[in-house]
């Protein structure tokens, strides 16, 4: 499904999130805080666009996906950039292997997302950091009913006049409304292992930014 929409997917989410997937970008790379040598691992990272900002501070970046359509557009656009395919249920990397980990709108697409988030704790370091970014719960209820029939209708309509297979969005519509909300994936890395989660919200609760430590 992913492999399909690789060529037009970063255009159709900047449409379909009304400008808002920069400001998002840029709170993930402020949250994930990589130092110059830092080796990060970006899982779901598609085509890499929320891998450059933070390679751009200095840090080894490994966009990591399971979609080879994604990584090969990634690659097209920026050729030294480490892409690496990985299943995020058997992440292809050492127990360990970085300073800090992050994935943004793809955890909902891991089958066991409990297995994922241990999965993502075994690759880092003792006292690395995760970064969680997903679509969440609005926490104005009147402004949760209205976005809430935006997802299930006008975001379907729209990705059939922009991406090349508008059905994957039916999907991730679907997919979003029936994720859990703040509190409770925060429970959920908590009992995968990771300490001092914290999240917070971004456009209204639409996303959540969910931190944690291994």
């Amino acid at each position: 499904m992913f492999d399909d929409v690789a060529a037009r997917y970063d255009l159709t989410n900047d449409l379909l999130a009304m400008g808002q997937t920069r400001r998002w970008r840029k709170e993930v790379t402020k949250a994930v805080a990589a130092q110059p040598g830092d080796r990060v691992l970006d899982l779901a990272a598609g085509t890499g666009t929320s891998s450059e900002p933070i390679a751009a501070g200095g840090a080894f970046v490994v966009a990591c996906d399971f979609s080879l359509g994604m990584l090969g557009v990634g690659h097209d656009r920026n050729p030294r950039m480490s892409f690496v395919a990985g299943d995020g249920l058997a992440l292809p990397f050492a127990d360990g292997s970085f300073d800090a980990v992050t994935i943004s709108f793809g955890l909902r697409n891991v089958h066991d997302r409990h297995a994922g988030l241990r999965e993502l704790l075994r690759v880092t370091k003792p006292g690395g950091r995760i970064a969680v970014c997903e679509f969440s719960q609005p926490t104005w209820a009147p402004f949760r009913e209205v976005y809430t029939r935006y997802l299930m209708g006008a975001l379907p309509a729209v990705a059939r006049k922009t991406s090349s297979n508008p059905d994957a969005y039916e999907y991730l519509a679907e997919s979003i409304r029936s994720w859990p909300d703040q509190a409770a994936l925060a429970t959920d890395m908590l009992e995968s292992g990771w300490r001092q989660v914290a999240w917070r919200n971004l456009s209204g609760g639409i996303v959540a930014l969910h931190r944690g430590v291994r």
